[in-house]
């Protein structure tokens, strides 16, 4: 099932999907897609703080890659960036994205999209601030964009 564009409140209880979390706490993975990699952060809805968890590649294993990360971190939902142009529209990576997250519907849990402008440069600009040497690499760049995204959903769904 895939929620609509815009952040919503996930209020289901924990025994409804198996989760591994009460009416209280939420568990999300979220997901910055791109054709190469796909950056990975998780974060709960009790303490409200996102965390990059590293990358995958975009290839012929990714589905089971997520698989794993759904069986280690029990999720509620999975929160998809979803890139829009500065004038707010639709872009041909919005529907790439789109297309990659029906392919995630068949893990049984709710998706919702984030919007993700601007996730990826304010994440390498993050990164370049903090190791001022330049040694970080584009996967630390896209586990931070999906970090953000996750920040932006939970600030705008649980305070």
């Amino acid at each position: 099932m895939i929620k609509g564009d815009s952040p919503q409140s996930l209020r289901a209880p924990g025994s409804e999907s198996g989760a591994g979390c009460d009416e209280t706490n939420q568990v999300f993975l979220s997901f910055d897609i791109g054709e190469k990699r796909v950056g990975v952060a998780w974060g709960d809805s009790e303490v409200k703080i996102a965390s990059p968890y590293g990358v995958l590649l975009m290839d012929e294993t990714i589905l089971d890659e997520i698989k794993k990360l759904i069986d280690k971190f029990k999720p509620t939902a999975l929160i998809v960036g979803l890139p829009r142009n500065s004038k707010g529209e639709e872009t041909k990576q919005s529907q790439y994205v789109r297309d990659f997250a029906t392919k995630l519907e068949t893990f049984g849990l709710p998706i919702v999209f984030q919007d993700e402008s601007l996730t990826s440069v304010i994440a390498e600009d993050m990164l370049s601030n903090k190791q001022r040497s330049n040694k970080y690499n584009n996967g630390k760049i896209d586990a931070s964009a999906a970090s953000i995204i996750l920040s932006d959903y939970l600030e705008a769904n649980f305070g």
